[in-house]
């Protein structure tokens, strides 16, 4: 079951956010990336960059470079990107490898990098996450961005 997206009293305040996405299944991926721009900005983010990578696959290695960044940091990693399941385990392969270097990344720097990359069974399932607009993964990714960019500002005043 789906559950709703509905927009929250979250604000940005200072916080800059970067999203990285990739161009494969770029209609889906870029409805994402609308969807978490218009959720950001909604909140009053100001700093909003956004990434484009040819696929999945090298989504960590860039949302890697922007956690060591330390011109211009970024308070949380939006990571976007839809991986449709074939008739192999290509797919598989590809979404533990990006879900493990996520994870792997986000404890390593301690910033937030928000998991978005979507390892679904075929187009419908698509359609439902990424071009609707009551269930849109891109702006449930925004919404935790900004709920744990807060968080970690909380937790690390002055940093």
């Amino acid at each position: 079951m789906l559950k709703r997206v509905s927009s929250k009293a979250l604000r940005a305040g200072r916080a800059r956010f970067a999203i990285v996405a990739s161009r494969y299944n770029a209609n889906y991926v870029n409805a994402m990336v609308r969807a978490a721009q218009a959720e950001l900005k909604r909140a009053g983010a100001k700093d909003i960059d956004v990434y484009r990578v040819p696929g999945a696959y090298e989504i960590p290695l860039v949302a890697a470079r922007l956690a060591r960044r330390r011109l211009e940091p970024v308070s949380a990693i939006i990571c976007l990107g839809v991986i449709l399941r074939g008739e192999t385990v290509h797919a598989a392969h590809i979404g533990e490898a990006v879900s493990r270097a996520l994870m792997d990344l986000q404890l390593r720097h301690e910033i937030p990098v928000v998991h978005e990359v979507l390892l679904l069974e075929n187009r419908q399932q698509a359609r439902a996450r990424c071009l609707s607009k009551t269930h849109n993964r891109g702006a449930e990714a925004a919404q935790t961005a900004l709920g744990m960019a807060a968080l970690m500002e909380r937790l690390n005043p002055g940093d």
